[in-house]
Formats: structure tokens, sequence, C-alpha cells
């Protein structure tokens, strides 16, 4: 049985009678020490992410800082520490925003990171890969796509909202592809890599295993509620002028184009198959909403 330790950056959390240390801000200087003895491995998955309407100038030094220095240490303090493995949750964003109709991103793609968040992630993965050089820490790298479940944020709780007020949307002639991942499905594939003696100098791909349009994600989001949906066939061009004019192309980007992963590498290398189904973890995210 499992011995599990969570380091927060407040000292007030309590989450389900786990040891909780309290590490502060993370960044450069986090020390670390504390909360890494007597481990033996690191799930990272703290990091500067959903931070709108701030100057791009100044959003690359933050994204570099906690996203990059911060993980840089942790990796550094947990070798020092003897920590065996240390499994990193990077982001999908790597790879890139956006894929072309019947293409998906795979475990090979080239890094094509459009955003400082991205960015920050790919130079996260590079500086592991240092530490791994000449320390001989173990490392495994998680590439997520939009991670959903109680309390998820973004757009995903935007339109589970919508649905839930009733509110017409104008998605029905969305026919795009975009891959998701349940966060039980993210947590059963992290389990996974902790000791999976093939896991460590890999990098996964991580889905539900079925790829969905922004029309079927809130048909089945009503459905999980036991709701009526009111889909209305707005040509996607419309809604692409729409973004532009509004300021907010790259949230209707989201909402309209294809981003899809191959997960075949994950599931051949680790005999790893997602256990939650999208309706299944649909509906266990949309409960918050009801609440």
């Amino acid at each position: 049985m499992r011995t599990v330790r969570i380091a927060v950056r407040n000292s007030d959390a309590k989450l389900n009678g786990a040891e909780v240390f309290s590490v502060g801000e993370i960044g450069p200087m986090t020390d670390w020490t504390v909360a890494l003895q007597d481990v033996d491995c690191v799930i990272h998955c703290a990091a500067r992410a959903h931070v709108f309407q701030e100057d791009p100038r100044d959003s690359s030094a933050a994204y570099r800082e906690v996203n990059v220095e911060g993980t840089r240490r942790l990796a550094e303090q947990a070798s020092e520490c003897g920590v065996r493995r240390l499994i990193f949750v990077s982001s999908v964003k790597v790879n890139g925003e956006r894929t072309e109709p019947g293409r998906r991103f795979t475990f090979a793609t080239p890094a094509r990171p459009e955003d400082a968040y991205g960015q920050s992630k790919w130079e996260a993965e590079q500086a592991l890969q240092s530490i791994v050089a000449r320390t001989g820490l173990e490392v495994v790298i998680v590439r997520p796509p939009l991670v959903y479940g109680p309390h998820a944020r973004g757009n995903f709780a935007r339109l589970a909202g919508l649905v839930k007020q009733g509110i017409p949307l104008p998605l029905g002639a969305v026919s795009n592809r975009r891959s998701l991942v349940a966060l039980d499905n993210l947590v059963d594939l992290l389990v996974k890599c902790i000791d999976h003696p093939a896991a460590p100098g890999h990098t996964f791909l991580v889905s539900d295993g079925e790829d969905i349009s922004t029309k079927d994600l809130v048909r089945r989001q009503a459905r999980a509620m036991g709701l009526p949906i009111r889909l209305v066939p707005v040509p996607v061009i419309l809604l692409k002028v729409a973004g532009h004019l509004s300021g907010k192309s790259k949230e209707v980007q989201r909402l309209v184009g294809s981003l899809q992963v191959d997960i075949r590498h994950t599931q051949e290398t680790l005999g790893w198959t997602p256990p939650v189904s999208v309706d299944e973890g649909l509906r266990r995210a949309v409960n918050s909403v009801n609440r």
C-alpha cells in the first residue's frame, strides 16, 4: 500500500488525510527537500496556467519562472534526495494548438508550441532531459489534452453551464474532432507510470480513446445531466468572424477546430487502456455542475 504525500503552496490545504507539506510559491528558489524525504516517486502536476488578459511581454517570464525553473529545481532536489522517478504532467500544447482533418499528434510529432504556456512546458521537458543525462533520475513525460472532471474550468465548464441554463448554442454545424481525457483516466495512467519498468524515458500522449466534436460534447453533457439541448446550425465561418470581431478568436478556434492525439504508443508500451468511457467521464464531471 502506497503512502501519498502532497506538496502544496497553501499550508491550509487539507486533502483526504494525506501528508501535506507547504512549499510556498513555486520557482527557482523553492525548497522541496522536506517534502521529498523518503519519497520514491514524484508526480509533478503543478504549473502556471489559465492566466488571461495579461501583458504578453510579462507572461513568458512568469510562465518560465514557475513551469521551467520550478520544475528544474524540483527535479534537481528530487535527485539529491534519492527519488527514483519523476512523472511530469506536461501538455499537448507542446505539440501545437490544432491538427488537420484526419491527422493526429503522436509521441514522435515535433514540438511546435504556439503560446507562452506551451513553450514553458516544452522548455521544462528539455530541462528534465538534461537532468536525466547527468543524474540518472528516471523521468516520464505525459502530455494530456483538455482534462475534464468535477469542477473543471475553461470552455468545458462554460459549455456545461450554458447547457444547464437551457441556452440554445450555435454549434449545430460544427463537425470537428477533439481528443479529451477524463480526470479518472489521466490519474489511472499516472498511477500506471509509477512502477511500470518501460515508462522511463518516454513521452506519453493520453486521451479517452474516443474523439468527439464540440457538437457531440454538448449533446452528451446534456444527456449526462438529463436535460434537453438545442443546437443552432450556424456556419463555422460566421462563428470565426464573430470570434474575430469580439476579440475571442482563440476561444472560438478551440470550439470549432480539431485537436486529436494518437495514444497507441502509450497503450502498447504500458499495456494501458482508458478505464472510463467518455459518457461515464462526462456523467461524473457534470455532477459538480448540477450541485
